[in-house]
């Protein structure tokens, strides 16, 4: 019985345990800590919490948002061989400047040269088949001259004169042929020139004359290449494309053309503008978030493709807004509210916030209208109407607790 009795005391004890636990948990909706009981009936009683204040004020707010991205160049691609053979040399190594046109490599041409000689032997034979089926149109046409004067006077006869005139047709379609059998041969031989100038290898693009550098070499000299076998990887590196990526809830907010400054880790000490030149029209359901692309000059190339960069975007401003420092917000259940000292009487006011434009330091308050201070320091240990001292600040509570001590 006595063991059985001393488990009920023990539980009864522990039930009024946690539920003294319960309610002082439930007592302070803002979580802060158990004040000192003070006088009977003061609201807000208990030791003073030191605190930092600051004021409200008014002024300019900007709202920006940074992303990270990656350098990219704007324009790059693959050079190639246009035709097959042996490398013979390089004229261009890793981060060279080429020109438009520039030739960077050579391959070996001796068979391309005997294609050239061959076509030009071709062609000088259909020209020779031409010029040979031209002067027999010319017999031709003299002897259908003769035999229409003949049977003018009543000379020659009428299959005589069908004769020459069959005659002089089927020459003129040997000229046509043997013209063809020309430009065949002449088209030939461009096409084998052609694939003779394919043998020098030339950095050749579309678009401004600004050189371009290599990026990568792909292949070294001696190589046998397949045609189209790609050679180098040229860049430009004048202007570089910012890549990132921006999340959903920023996207309505970003229009193309838009002011952006661009900062680089390995760069410090610099910062680049740029300019918002795309932005993707779909939203990717996977990370929902949209790819941007941020053009940026790089007259001096000193930003490099490949480097991490940091973007940071205006989306909005405001030249006057009411503004309260960041430290000074606490969030609570989904909505924002702060605390409003009253310095002259040492006691704070938790007043619910509406925010609108932020910035690093600061936030704008669209409502409501506030004026005074706000804490920006220990206001996690008050609840409303409590009590404050604040360092620097001669209030009421302060005075009266050195008063107390004093007495003591």
């Amino acid at each position: 019985m006595k063991r059985q009795h001393l488990k009920t005391l023990v539980g009864a004890g522990l039930a009024l345990f946690l539920l003294l636990l319960t309610y002082w948990y439930l007592s302070d909706d803002d979580g802060a800590v158990p004040q000192a009981p003070g006088p009977p009936g003061a609201r807000g009683g208990g030791v003073a919490v030191a605190v930092e204040v600051a004021p409200v004020t008014r002024g300019p707010i900007i709202e920006r948002r940074s992303f990270t991205g990656t350098l990219e160049p704007a324009a790059r691609f693959e050079l190639a061989a246009r035709v097959s053979g042996r490398l013979l040399e390089l004229t261009v190594d890793l981060g060279d400047l080429v020109q438009r046109g520039q030739v960077v490599g050579r391959l070996d041409d001796e068979e391309y040269r005997l294609e050239v000689v061959r076509a030009q032997a071709e062609l000088a034979v259909a020209q020779a088949g031409l010029a040979e089926a031209e002067s027999s149109l010319t017999a031709r046409a003299r002897e259908l001259e003769r035999i229409e004067r003949l049977r003018g006077q009543g000379v020659a006869s009428e299959a005589e004169l069908d004769r020459a005139l069959t005659d002089h047709q089927a020459q003129q379609a040997r000229v046509a042929m043997a013209a063809a059998q020309v430009a065949q041969r002449r088209a030939a031989l461009d096409s084998a020139e052609l694939r003779l100038s394919y043998t020098n290898i030339r950095a050749d693009w579309q678009g401004d004359e600004q050189p371009r550098v290599i990026a990568e070499r792909l292949v070294d000299a001696g190589t046998l290449l397949a045609a189209n076998a790609p050679v180098f990887t040229v860049v430009g590196l004048d202007r570089l494309v910012a890549v990132a990526h921006v999340p959903e809830r920023d996207y309505p907010r970003l229009a193309v053309g838009r002011e952006v400054l661009v900062a680089a880790d390995a760069i410090e000490e610099r910062r680049f503008v740029g300019t918002l030149a795309r932005l993707a029209p779909v939203i990717r359901e996977a990370s929902r978030q949209a790819r941007l692309e941020v053009e940026v000059p790089n007259p001096d190339q000193i930003l490099k493709p490949g480097m991490f960069v940091r973007l940071e975007v205006e989306l909005a401003r405001r030249q006057d807004a009411q503004l309260v420092p960041r430290a000074a917000l606490l969030e609570r259940a989904g909505g924002y509210a702060l605390y409003l000292a009253d310095l002259e009487a040492g006691v704070v006011r938790r007043v619910p916030v509406y925010l609108g434009l932020q910035d690093r330091e600061q936030v704008e308050i669209v409502q409501p209208e506030l004026e005074g201070w706000v804490v920006t320091l220990g206001q996690h240990l008050l609840s409303d109407g409590g009590r404050i001292t604040v360092p620097g600040h001669a209030t009421p509570g302060s005075a009266r607790e050195r008063e107390q001590g004093g007495n003591r």
